[in-house]
């Protein structure tokens, strides 16, 4: 077992068992307060709050432990109160074990359930570090971080995807978003990705490596678009490629949002594209290519719209551009930590879409490229 793992699992003994201390407290004390209260004065049927709350925190090993330390308190009290032969007393006390084995059943279930959402989980993890490798923090002159939202609990993943390759003079990123969200739509996101990544690195014009993926979304959609289905698979997707040393960036937007350009001083600017339809909606469609000012201590905002449409209680949108004004000075990292923090609260804790987000952020000072922590490295 992995160091952190075992660190985690000793911290969760410790809160198990600290927690475990309320019902044994609780048990003592409805007990003794039971035989000293006047005899017309019952509460052994109290006693069952302990086991019922125990599973909230504990298995059932320890529910069933909390519910056999509650049986014996009643079972005390019933002698203290004139003996078992009671018909009260041997109501309450049946009643309590058949409570008691209720609570086992349910936090035994309630374990494996929670085992089997674990697993789930662990998978769809592996499936994002498949699908998605973790982009680089720094590729020469540019700073990366990055910002994934799935919708779906069960998901890490959804149909909002990101990719960045390293060339010998310039960096190439996609962000797109293909329609639906959660583990449906994961076999054509990959499919986009692994496109972006066999053509990208071959150095062609931004425009053609839209119509490649673009014939390569329409050829799935063809193989597998049911029916029923017709025109309803496609993605959206913005191509950016930024050269190492020209303060410009390249884009192809394919019915993309187009990106958020923040610069020192709080300023945001929207560059003006010119989008072609998404991928997969009109085959042999023009791409067209434009390039935008690109300064150092610039940051590039690219984003799915997943963010643009959250809505809060009041179905109003993230206001984006409003909000990301006041950190236009901050590092990639900062940027999306406020941003996470703030996007989740406007929405109260869950997305109706997935969302993706990455920062770019080109450094003053220009440095030699890291070779082997980016996509090329993978690729060999």
């Amino acid at each position: 077992m992995a160091p952190g793992a075992r660190v985690r699992l000793r911290q969760r003994w410790q809160s198990v068992h600290a927690l475990l201390v309320l019902p044994i407290v609780l048990i003592v004390v409805i007990t003794v307060a039971d035989l000293r209260l006047p005899w017309d004065i019952h509460l052994g049927p109290a006693l069952v709050i302990a086991p019922a709350l125990t599973p909230s925190f504990a298995g059932p090993r320890a529910t069933a432990g909390i519910g056999a330390l509650a049986v014996a308190a009643q079972f005390l009290i019933g002698v203290h109160r004139g003996g078992l032969t009671t018909t009260n007393h041997v109501v309450q006390l049946v009643t309590l074990v058949i409570l008691v084995v209720l609570t086992v059943l349910y936090s035994t279930l309630r374990e494996r359930r929670q085992a089997q959402l674990a697993q789930v989980r662990t998978v769809a993890e592996a499936a994002q570090h498949v699908l998605m490798w973790p982009l680089p923090e720094q590729i020469g002159p540019l700073r990366i971080a990055s910002l994934y939202l799935a919708a779906e609990d069960e998901a890490q993943i959804g149909g909002d995807l990101y990719a960045a390759t390293v060339s010998d003079s310039s960096v190439r990123l996609l962000i797109g978003d293909v329609r639906g969200k959660g583990l449906p739509a994961i076999g054509e996101a990959a499919l986009l990705l692994g496109s972006f990544r066999e053509s990208a690195h071959r150095h062609i014009p931004l425009s053609e490596l839209a119509t490649r993926l673009d014939q390569s979304v329409t050829r799935y959609a063809a193989d597998l678009e049911s029916p029923e289905e017709e025109g309803e698979r496609f993605a959206t997707a913005l191509l950016v490629d930024i050269p190492d040393r020209d303060p410009v960036t390249r884009m192809t937007s394919c019915g993309h949002p187009p990106p958020l350009l923040l610069s020192p001083g709080h300023v945001v600017t929207v560059p003006s594209l010119h989008p072609s339809p998404p991928l997969g909606v009109h085959a042999g469609a023009e791409h067209t290519l434009d390039v935008f000012s690109f300064e150092p201590g610039d940051t590039l905002l690219l984003y799915t719209d997943g963010v643009m449409e959250a809505r809060d209680e009041h179905g109003r949108f993230y206001p984006l551009a409003d909000r990301v004004a006041r950190w236009t000075e901050d590092s990639p990292e900062a940027l999306m930590h406020h941003l996470r923090r703030d996007l989740l609260a406007h929405v109260g804790g869950r997305l109706g879409d997935d969302a993706a987000l990455i920062a770019v952020h080109r450094t003053p000072v220009e440095r030699r490229r890291h070779h082997g922590r980016g996509e090329k490295a993978r690729h060999g």
